[in-house]
Order: structure tokens, then sequence, then C-alpha cells
């Protein structure tokens, strides 16, 4: 079964990766989302810009490398190839500038995480009170009128009530995250979140981080957790919510999911748990439909 990774942090890793070309082709994909990530931890404010720019130029050579095919548009998507899509993990990437979000969008970013783990111009992360600031509205109005995918991953609870509201009946998504009620961790997704999201039509990936799921970091109590995070997330949003978002690259290796090799196995867990349609519309068909809905 084919499957869309909407999450994984090869790009800006270097040594061993489990994201690699040969695992993908093993695992089955046909698209994986490769992040820019901006880590302000070690980068100025005024670098950040430039941190995105050259990630945006490392995607491309990674892609002639490796013969990814690289996606901009729907149209794009081809059968038989290893689609790529490049993304931004962090709004701070911006710097402030609706310009250098139109200047990204044109190196072929077509998703973006509005913050990550620290408060930017945009808004909050997980765990903080605030929403969307004055700046961070204005982005998410202009990065709907671009056809750019909007991705609350690491953001606030109101953050994304604030993204809802502004977003009508575009989708948006949580790229990599999981259900709070079922593990509670900061990082996971409260009902009301998951809520808005399949009210949007969007769709939430499933996270691979052990700590994120579960406790129990035996290889049999990570797929036992993967499958509650999953049935929760599709008992509150439907079935058209639910997605792939291993996070490979940015995580421990899982012991239950390798690498993406390992998909095919997780893939036959899901149609057992959820049958065949099921299954394909976590695997691949609800991330197409978003995709099929925003990107121009």
């Amino acid at each position: 079964m084919k499957y869309i990774d909407l999450h994984c942090d090869a790009l800006t890793q270097e040594g061993v990766l489990q994201a690699t070309a040969e695992n993908l082709r093993r695992g089955g994909c046909l698209m994986q989302c490769f992040a820019a990530f901006i880590d302000v931890r070690k980068c100025l404010p005024a670098g950040r810009f430039a941190r995105a720019t050259s990630l945006c130029e490392k995607f491309g050579e990674m892609c002639g490398r490796e013969g990814y095919h690289p996606v901009r548009n729907f149209s794009d998507i081809r059968e038989g190839s290893i689609n790529a899509l490049l993304t931004v993990e962090e709004g701070g990437a911006i710097e402030g500038s609706l310009e250098k979000l139109e200047a990204l969008y044109a190196c072929g970013v077509r998703m973006m995480t509005l913050t990550w783990n620290f408060e930017n111009e945009l808004g909050a992360p997980g765990g903080k009170g605030g929403g969307l600031t004055l700046f961070g509205q204005a982005c998410v109005e202009r990065m709907k009128a671009l056809g750019m995918i909007v991705d609350v991953s690491h953001g606030s609870d109101r953050l994304a009530e604030d993204v809802a509201a502004l977003m009508g009946h575009t989708p948006f998504v949580a790229s990599h995250s999981n259900a709070r009620e079922v593990f509670a961790h900061p990082r996971n997704l409260g009902d009301g979140e998951i809520r808005r999201i399949a009210d949007n039509g969007g769709v939430i990936g499933l996270n691979f981080f052990a700590d994120f799921l579960s406790t129990d970091k035996s290889a049999a109590g990570q797929r036992q957790a993967l499958l509650a995070h999953a049935e929760h997330i599709l008992k509150v949003g439907g079935e058209d919510i639910l997605a792939i978002g291993s996070d490979f690259d940015g995580i421990p290796e899982n012991p239950y999911l390798k690498n993406p090799a390992d998909m095919p196995r997780f893939a036959e867990e899901l149609q057992k748990k959820f049958g065949a349609r099921g299954a394909e519309k976590i695997c691949a068909g609800n991330a197409l439909r978003v995709f099929a809905e925003v990107l121009p």
C-alpha cells in the first residue's frame, strides 16, 4: 500500500538517516514531505531566512542526487516515483516579512509549520496560552491566498483556534501530532483541536516519536500506542482526518517503526484495525485530498 508522509527532517540531518531513498522505496512511499527546519537556538534572528533559502537549494540538490520527483502543484504528483514536497518547520524563517514568505513560496515551499518550540513573530507554541499575533494572522491569510498549506503542529491550542477562524472552508493540517487524550503531552492535540482541523477538512499526521505516544517504549507497546492514537483521532475527527507524519530523522529510532522500510508492516496493522478503505485513506487518500484542495 502506497503512503504519504507529511513530515520528516532528513533534509537537515547529517550522518545515517532513517528516510533514505532506499528505505522510502522499500516502504512504498508515494510522497515524502521534507522539512527545512530552522533551529532558532542555533540561528541568529537575522539569519533565519538565509538558512531557509540555503535549505531550499539543498532540497533541489537532494532531489537530483536521490532521484526524488519534486512537487509544487497537485498535478506534479507522479505515480511510480518518490515524490518530494518541500516544507518549512518554524515560521520564524520569514523574519516577520510577508515578502520573505512569498520568496520561500517561489522557491517551492508548499507547507509551513507556524511555530516550533518557542514563541515567534507568528504566535505561541504548545503549552503556552497565546495564539496568533497580528502578523501571524496576516501570514495565515497570505498562505491561504498563495496555496501554501498551514501547519499547526507545535502550536498552542489557541493558535489552532485562531487559524481555524481565518481559514474558512480551506483545509489546514497538523503535520506530525498525536492525541492528548491518549497520552498527556503538550505536543499532542486536544480534542478541540482535532475537531477544528476536521471541520475545516484538514488532516493530522500520526507522529512516530515514542515520547509522544506512551510510557511503554517496547516495540509491542509502541505498536499498541500508535493504534490507540489513530483510533482516538478517527473517533473524534472522522474517517477523513488521519494521515501519516512520521517525524523520521527528527526523532530517535522508534522500536516498532525504525524507518520508512517498516511502513508496509504498519499499513497491514492499520488494515486489520480499520479495514482496507480506512487504511488507504490514512496512508495516502486523506493527504491527497488536502493537496488537491490547497495546492495550486
